[in-house]
């Protein structure tokens, strides 16, 4: 079942949901999801570094990227074609019986900026920030500026709790991320 924006405020209002810094209901809310906005940092791909990426070596994308970090009023250049990682603002806390979909939010998609790849699913017991995978489509360059409300969650409650939490899980990947974090693709995934 999809929570609709009673539930959704009603799950923060109890901390059943937890978002940090808190979050500003009016602007954030919407009918059955709840809009995070883009922090920071950027991980920008430094495509020169290394002539591939092999998927079987665990060091592989050590030194592919560079960090970013923008003040408040600051823009990022997004050019076309670019992929890069960024970051969300909030730190989303999920129970054990409610999972999450990432998804971009439409007036950006407009312009041309996917905001996740393939990880569209945050599991149940995530604790962090959320990676955002990006990437330019359109034609022009964008400027994003930290604070933008940049993709939207969509919260779904599970039949049942969860036994295997993300916060849980032994070698979760990405537990309590708080920075854009490259691939951490291992032998045999």
């Amino acid at each position: 079942m999809i929570l609709s924006n009673v539930d959704i405020k009603e799950y923060i209002d109890s901390k059943k949901i937890q978002i940090t810094p808190e979050p500003n209901m009016e602007k954030q809310l919407g009918s059955a999801s709840f809009d995070l906005r883009l922090g920071n940092e950027f991980k920008i791909f430094e495509h020169s570094a290394k002539p591939f990426i092999d998927t079987r070596d665990p060091e592989a994308t050590t030194g592919t990227t560079r960090l970013i970090t923008l003040k408040d009023d600051e823009p990022f250049v997004f050019h076309p074609t670019d992929f890069v990682l960024g970051i969300t603002l909030e730190e989303v806390w999920l129970p054990d019986s409610i999972a999450a979909r990432i998804d971009g939010r439409s007036s950006l998609g407009r312009l041309g900026i996917v905001i996740h790849s393939t990880a569209g699913h945050i599991d149940p017991g995530f604790r962090g920030k959320i990676v955002l995978e990006m990437e330019n489509i359109g034609m022009m360059p964008v400027l994003l500026y930290p604070g933008t409300r940049i993709c939207q969650l969509v919260f779904q409650e599970l039949k049942t709790p969860t036994t295997n939490p993300y916060y849980k899980k032994i070698g979760a990947k990405y537990a309590q991320q708080s920075h854009p974090q490259e691939s951490r693709l291992e032998t045999g995934d």
